[in-house]
């Protein structure tokens, strides 16, 4: 959406009441967005100093889901992302 001084607003059409680093651990997971964004929603509301280190925690339940609903293209970022914690 854009305000009458062409200002433009972003409205999230799936809201959830879930922990924020989900929600931008999400944006990172099928290509991203600029490193613009991140600096901007942690210049309004700062996140916790080492947030981007658990960004692969994330999305692991994200692309489980995909890897059982669109099959073994998702099964290298799923072993990937579960490296770290294992």
């Amino acid at each position: 959406m854009v305000r009458e001084d062409e200002i433009p607003f972003l409205i999230d059409p799936a809201v959830s009441y879930g922990h924020r680093e989900f929600d931008l651990a999400m944006t990172t997971l099928f290509g991203g967005f600029s490193g613009s964004f991140s600096e901007a929603y942690h210049w309004e509301f700062p996140l916790d100093k080492d947030w981007q280190s658990r960004i692969d925690l994330w999305n692991l339940y994200p692309l489980l889901v995909h890897l059982i609903l669109f099959g073994e293209g998702y099964l290298g970022q799923v072993r990937d992302g579960v490296k770290e914690y294992l």
